[in-house]
């Protein structure tokens, strides 16, 4: 029901702005301003602003705090220095994927921030304790305190510094943070993003956060909704939880075993992994191109001769392309680049050809 949904500190300017609301990850966000391909193009050709406030934020604390991340997480945390990010996943014993997150090693010592997906936040945090016992740590889920801008495109770092006077942030390279404040607040600004383009993350409390929306919005930078942020971060190949990764999908079959060390330490879910790589994938995730305009959407069979062989996670005619592309899971046999397929489009099926996921490639090298 629409009233057990969750708004966030930014949802007042949505609705000013006439923004078209609907629930995502158990909150009301907003899916488009004005429309999905504007708002795309504003963040490849310049620069958008993203509320994502509905991200979690769970802060891991103690003496075991390093020990106690490589244990739930499937990168290795071990040694990175202060300001850094990494990328990875918390899995399931039998190697399936709880979440996929950010880990920030803080400045201070023995502590780690965990950002999480909206919608798995309860979920993830009942994880994280119920796997803390044995290690010296505190888990504290402190979602509902912060909030979150991502500012991305070829024209965020302009705006970063000049309009927001964060003038360190041009010094950051990909995956690195800096610790600021916002009128005595701490704020965390980050050199990541889900778009492919240039971008930071901007951590802060709801009051900061709605004055940094205000000064970017009278700078220039466009509001975009969720509906541009999926489009992007398709185009980029980067996956989408309960898309390309989910509780029956695991990394090696999303193609993300690099972000799973299982050569250089243990972690829940490292057993089964070790397992199915010895065994050989059975199936993976692939990129593929129809032949024909026709749009493919999530759920749509892929098959060979009549036989469905997959099915796709995520589909759209590619802004950025021109192109109608999807992300599909289907069997190993099918997987080659190059090798022909068929989407089914209710009653119909239309010709494709197996190609890389990532289908846009942006110029941002940092």
């Amino acid at each position: 029901m629409e009233e057990n949904l969750l708004k966030t500190c930014l949802y007042d300017k949505h609705v000013a702005l006439g923004a078209l609301m609907s629930p995502f990850g158990g909150f009301m966000m907003p899916i488009q301003y004005t429309n999905i391909t504007d708002e795309h193009n504003a963040v490849r050709n310049n620069a958008g602003m993203f509320d994502v406030s509905h991200m979690g934020e769970i802060f891991v604390s103690g003496p075991d705090a390093e020990k106690y991340v490589n244990h739930v997480f499937s990168n290795n945390v071990t040694g990175i220095p202060d300001g850094k990010i990494l990328y990875g996943m918390m899995l399931y014993p039998n190697g399936t994927v709880v979440d996929d997150l950010l880990v920030y090693k803080e400045f201070e010592p023995d502590k780690y921030l965990l950002v999480v997906n909206a919608s798995n936040i309860a979920k993830d945090y009942e994880w994280l304790c119920k796997h803390k016992e044995g290690f010296d740590v505190e888990v504290v889920n402190a979602s509902d305190s912060w909030g979150e801008i991502a500012l991305q495109g070829p024209a965020a770092e302009k705006f970063a510094v000049e309009t927001l006077g964060l003038a360190p942030a041009a010094e950051l390279g990909f995956y690195t943070y800096y610790e600021a404040k916002w009128n005595g607040q701490r704020m965390v600004v980050s050199r990541t993003g889900y778009t492919g383009e240039d971008g930071f993350e901007i951590y802060c409390s709801h009051e900061a956060v709605n004055e940094i929306w205000d000064k970017l919005l009278a700078a220039g930078v466009v509001p975009c909704g969720l509906g541009c942020r999926d489009t992007l971060r398709f185009e980029a190949g980067l996956p989408l939880y309960g898309h390309e990764l989910s509780d029956e999908i695991t990394p090696l079959e999303a193609g993300l075993g690099m972000f799973a060390k299982i050569k250089d330490k243990d972690f829940i879910g490292r057993d089964a992994l070790v397992e199915q790589k010895e065994a050989g994938l059975s199936r993976k995730l692939v990129g593929i191109e129809l032949q024909d305009k026709a749009i493919p959407r999530a759920g749509y069979p892929v098959e060979v001769d009549g036989e469905q062989v997959g099915v796709v996670t995520t589909g759209y005619r590619s802004i950025s392309t021109d192109r109608s592309v999807c992300v599909a899971m289907v069997d190993k046999a099918y997987t080659e680049l190059g090798t022909q397929v068929e989407i089914r489009i209710r009653k119909k099926v239309f010709p494709g050809i197996v190609t890389k996921k990532r289908f846009y490639e942006t110029n941002y090298k940092k």
